[in-house]
């Protein structure tokens, strides 16, 4: 059989996020079960990166090597494996791909969407869909300091650390769009570029709604980008919360 491209959306709300780890339900952990379970063996599936706890998706992408005795068309992958799924997780498309695909690697661009609720209230549906901000944001100072980040830039300190950082960790990413629109309830802020570190959208959000609240300057706002090594002006004040942010689309 050839390797199998598998496109994903969840609600990230009950799992501990994507990547498998000891403790915790993961979408990871339960994909490969609802794919052993229809191959009847172990298999293991790779993501195209990790989402967090409480992070959606609509167009997570992974990939898989199915057993060679398995002859099943990918369309039928689709109802076989979402029968195995819980109601939370849904296989919305698969797909032959070449050997050298990596979901991973091969990734080069992604966009991630994330909502902003405005309303004096919110709303039960919007529970952990949306950051609640019924504070008012100022659009003109919150569009100017998401125009900051496009470009090619060190986000050195928009990135939250793992423990596995080296000399060598590359810090530089290009963003091609950093934007909102009017909403329902709010703003939707729109990031796309050719990669994202570990908590980078949440921390990109959560500077940009400080200066759109007033509590950061847009030019201190600004001084966090490219900074050298030593990081003189800091890290990202404020890591916004995983409710509001949904992985929309990986490209290839």
């Amino acid at each position: 059989m050839p390797k199998l491209k598998l496109t994903i959306a969840y609600d990230g709300r009950p799992f501990s996020g994507w990547q498998s780890q000891p403790n915790g339900t993961t979408v990871q952990d339960i994909l490969n079960e609802a794919i052993a379970k229809v191959a009847k063996k172990p298999v293991q599936i790779t993501g195209s990166g990790r989402t967090d706890a409480g992070v959606h998706a609509d167009g997570q992408v992974a990939h898989f090597e199915p057993p060679a005795e398995i002859d099943m068309n990918p369309y039928n992958w689709v109802p076989a494996l979402n029968t195995k799924l819980p109601a939370s997780i849904r296989i919305m498309n698969c797909e032959e791909v070449p050997d050298d695909f990596h979901a991973r690697f091969s990734a080069k661009e992604k966009t991630y969407l994330y909502d902003l609720c405005l309303a004096p209230v919110l709303h039960p549906h919007m529970h952990g869909r949306a950051w609640h901000l019924p504070r008012q944001l100022d659009p003109i100072s919150l569009g100017q300091a998401l125009e900051h980040y496009l470009g090619e830039h060190c986000f050195r300190a928009f990135a939250a650390n793992r423990g596995n950082e080296t000399a060598e960790t590359e810090y530089s990413r290009i963003i091609t769009r950093s934007d909102f629109r009017i909403i329902e309830h709010g703003y939707r802020i729109t990031f796309t570029g050719n990669g994202f570190m570990y908590k980078m959208v949440r921390l990109l959000t959560g500077a940009a709604v400080q200066a759109s609240q007033g509590r950061i300057r847009l030019d201190d706002h600004l001084a966090l980008l490219d900074q050298p090594e030593e990081l003189p002006n800091g890290k990202s004040p404020f890591c916004a919360p995983p409710d509001g942010l949904t992985l929309l689309d990986v490209k290839y």
